[in-house]
C-alpha cells in the first residue's frame, strides 16, 4: 500500500510543477522580424564584380516589453547589421560554417547596441530566415 502512495505522489509532483509554471505568468517568447529584409553590397574589394546579399532576419525576445523595445530600436539594429554585412568577404559568406559565425557576430553586435541603449542585451537569439548571396 505504501508503494502505491509513493508512486502516486511521484507521478503527481511533475504535474504540480507544470501547474505552478503556467500560473506563474511566465513571459512568452516572440520573434521580431526586421522588415523589409536587409539588402546591400558586400566584398567591395575594387573588383568589377558586384556582390549582393539579402538577409531576412528575426530576433527572439521574451515578453511584450522586450518586443516593444526591439521595435523601438529597429533602426539602430538595422544599421549595425548592414554595416556588419557590408564588411564581409566572399569567404565569410560562402559556406554554412561561415554563415553561422556571421549569425553569431550579428547577434553579438545587436546585443551590444541594445545594451548601450537600454542597459541590457534584450535579444536572446538572431535567426536568418533566409540569407541569399550573389
Amino acid at each position: 500500500m505504501k508503494s502505491w502512495i509513493l508512486m502516486l505522489l511521484a507521478l503527481s509532483l511533475p504535474m504540480a510543477v507544470v501547474a505552478e509554471e503556467e500560473g506563474d505568468g511566465a513571459a512568452k517568447v516572440s520573434y521580431v522580424t526586421l522588415n523589409p529584409p536587409l539588402v546591400g553590397n558586400y566584398a567591395l574589394d575594387g573588383s568589377a564584380k558586384l556582390r549582393v546579399y539579402k538577409a531576412d532576419v528575426s530576433l527572439r525576445v521574451t515578453g511584450d516589453e522586450a518586443m516593444k523595445t526591439v521595435q523601438l530600436h529597429e533602426p539602430l539594429i538595422r544599421n549595425q547589421l548592414v554595416a556588419l554585412f557590408s564588411q564581409q568577404t566572399v569567404e565569410s559568406m560562402g559556406n554554412v560554417e561561415s554563415k553561422e559565425k556571421l549569425r553569431q557576430e550579428a547577434l553579438k553586435q545587436t546585443q551590444q547596441a541594445l545594451n548601450q541603449e537600454e542597459g541590457k542585451p534584450i535579444v536572446e537569439d538572431l535567426l536568418f530566415n533566409n540569407l541569399i548571396v550573389q
